[in-house]
């Protein structure tokens, strides 16, 4: 399971856990799942797409709405979860483990002062 408080965070609901020093894994939060509704539809990016900061790179559709997924990090796509196209309820069932969408190869170290500790994450949410 994955250690949540581990992850950073952006106010536009993307998680970022870093692997290692050259990668991260991006997906959305349980938040965002929850105010989607059900996931429907993932259409993700192929691999080897380079991404700059605030690019998008997804869009995912559910009964609700579709909202489009945008890169809080730098990078070439190395890997993607194929598993969404067949199962996207994934992201509903487990947006931190299975529900995962990207991996990227990092252009440069993370800046974390731009991104949010779970606390801080939690802390916003409470303002919604």
């Amino acid at each position: 399971m994955t250690d949540t408080a581990k992850l950073f965070y952006t106010k536009e609901h993307e998680w970022i856990e870093q692997i290692n020093d050259d990668y991260v894994r991006i997906g959305i939060t349980e938040y965002a799942v929850e105010q989607l509704g059900d996931i429907v539809f993932v259409e993700l990016p192929e691999v080897d797409t380079e991404l700059s900061e605030e690019d998008e790179f997804s869009t995912v559709e559910s009964v609700k709405s579709t909202s489009e997924i945008f890169a809080p990090v730098a990078g070439s796509i190395s890997k993607v979860n194929s598993s969404l196209e067949d199962e996207p309820e994934q992201m509903n069932d487990s947006p931190y483990e299975e529900g995962w969408l990207i991996e990227l190869q990092l252009k440069e170290t993370v800046d974390t002062s731009k991104l949010l500790d779970e606390k801080a994450y939690q802390d916003y949410l409470t303002t919604l």
